[in-house]
């Protein structure tokens, strides 16, 4: 759903926006999804302007054909992969980590120490699925988004179905960032008060407006390359997170004396969501791919990347129940000792994390939208179509946040009832469709069996998320 990762994604930015006419020749760029778009493409150095060709330096275009008889889009293009395999890795952890360093010691500590056997699950069940993304990504090399991967498996529907649950993932992870940056705003300025005539607001609402509305003009920005650095500190945010966390219970004071209980069964199909969640990132994995130097090695990033996501999260997950025992917070920077300055930079950090996420998150919308534009529409008239429609948007996402201020809630809601389609069971079913006269028995049943779990953590996750949505906005009943 990120998490952080690094320069080139001024390159892949820049590459998208400014060769905008080019994005014709490859139907996928509304693909490439949210607050992890940092996916490295070629330099490109100039394009000129609007509807003319692309005549970047990279551009080295042939009428080469495919094994099938096609266009070879990446030959047409001229896109050839440079990443290594650690730039790769880099990437792919980045794309993982975000809120659910947050959340996983919460999730453990109401599971239960035993319910780190479904993280590590999950999360091994989220790697093999991101190497059937690569395998349907070898099969034809025209495909080069989710959402192709999509249109290969089951057409027009399925690249339909794709991109939905893509957006609704990217719609409902900004509610939840909104919510995080609402929680951490109270505790930042802990005791601070404002006032608004007109409305009846909280302290913490009128702060939560503020920031959004500061983060608000990155939405009309057109260049995204212009803005990358906030990637950049998206990633450097988290690792302070996660540093934070970790220094606090080494020279916080904080006893690591609490008992993490053996397993809740009745709280995990509520935290299952939020394990789920933890590892999105799979819309962005096939770009991630073609910007391989290696693709062959992609299966290798997957089991690294998914490795050391794996082991921060129980490391981080495990060591807040012990620190905070069942007083642990959604957020576990909201458990630390609030008086502390490792505390406050933690804080900070959780406050920013959110700001970066908004124009990123909102970028394969934005480019998507003046891509179905009329070409006799001016530059000038695009970009206040999109940035008018962007900030409709966020405000919706800020109205949504200040009316459901839950984040476990939310954040589980969002990985069982989206997530877990886009990391399980549509990779598994796209690998089955496009695979089916190579795929034996035993990978068959594999694959179903993984759909059928997938399913089922899924429903029982939305329902139990709901249910406590639901309660929470209960009126009381009288005696």
């Amino acid at each position: 759903m990120w998490p952080n990762m690094l320069k080139s994604l001024g390159k892949n930015l820049r590459l998208q926006q400014n060769c905008l006419q080019w994005k014709n020749h490859v139907d996928n760029v509304e693909s490439m999804h949210s607050a992890n778009l940092d996916v490295q493409w070629p330099n490109c150095n100039f394009c000129v302007e609007e509807s003319k060709r692309c005549e970047c330096d990279h551009m080295d275009i042939e009428d080469t054909k495919s094994a099938e008889g096609g266009t070879n889009v990446d030959a047409e293009l001229g896109f050839k992969g440079t990443g290594s395999f650690t730039h790769a890795v880099i990437n792919m952890v980045g794309m993982l980590i975000g809120l659910g360093q947050l959340s996983t010691p919460y999730a453990l500590e109401h599971g239960g120490w035993a319910s780190s056997f479904l993280l590590i699950g999950v999360g091994v069940m989220c790697t093999y699925s991101s190497h059937l993304l690569g395998k349907c990504l070898e099969k034809n090399p025209k495909i080069r988004s989710y959402m192709d991967i999509g249109g290969q498996a089951f057409g027009a529907k399925g690249k339909f179905l794709a991109a939905t649950f893509i957006y609704m993932e990217i719609f409902m992870a900004l509610v939840s960032y909104t919510i995080s940056l609402h929680d951490n705003l109270i505790t930042v300025f802990l005791g601070t008060h404002l006032k608004l005539q007109l409305a009846k607001l909280s302290t913490s609402q009128l702060l939560t407006m503020i920031a959004v509305l500061i983060a608000l003009p990155s939405l009309w920005v057109r260049d995204l390359s212009s803005i990358s650095f906030l990637s950049t500190g998206g990633i450097l945010m988290s690792l302070v997170i996660f540093v934070s966390v970790i220094s606090t219970a080494i020279f916080g004071g904080v006893h690591i004396n609490h008992n993490i209980p053996l397993l809740q069964l009745h709280n995990i199909p509520s935290i299952s969501g939020l394990y789920i969640f933890s590892y999105g990132g799979h819309a962005v994995f096939p770009n991630l791919y073609k910007a391989m130097k290696d693709p062959s090695k992609f299966t290798k990033v997957s089991i690294m990347s998914f490795t050391l996501v794996t082991a921060l999260y129980t490391t981080i997950g495990l060591m807040g129940g012990k620190m905070f025992g069942p007083d642990v917070k959604s957020q576990v920077t909201l458990s630390m000792p609030p008086k502390q300055i490792i505390t406050k930079i933690a804080l900070w950090a959780t406050v920013l994390t959110p700001m970066t996420k908004y124009a990123l998150g909102f970028a394969p919308f934005s480019i998507q939208l003046e891509h179905k534009l009329p070409s006799s529409m001016s530059s000038r008239t695009k970009m206040i179509i999109r940035g008018s429609v962007a900030s409709f948007l966020l405000l919706i996402i800020l109205a949504l946040a200040l009316s459901v201020p839950y984040f476990e809630h939310v954040l589980s809601l969002t990985g069982s009832l989206v997530s877990v389609f886009i990391c399980l069971i549509f990779p598994c079913a796209f690998y089955i469709k496009i695979c089916w006269a190579q795929i034996s028995k035993s990978l068959l049943v594999l694959n179903m069996s993984i759909i059928t779990f997938g399913f089922l953590l899924g429903v029982i996750g939305t329902i139990s998320s709901s249910k406590l949505l639901v309660k929470i906005f209960q009126p009381p009943q009288s005696a």
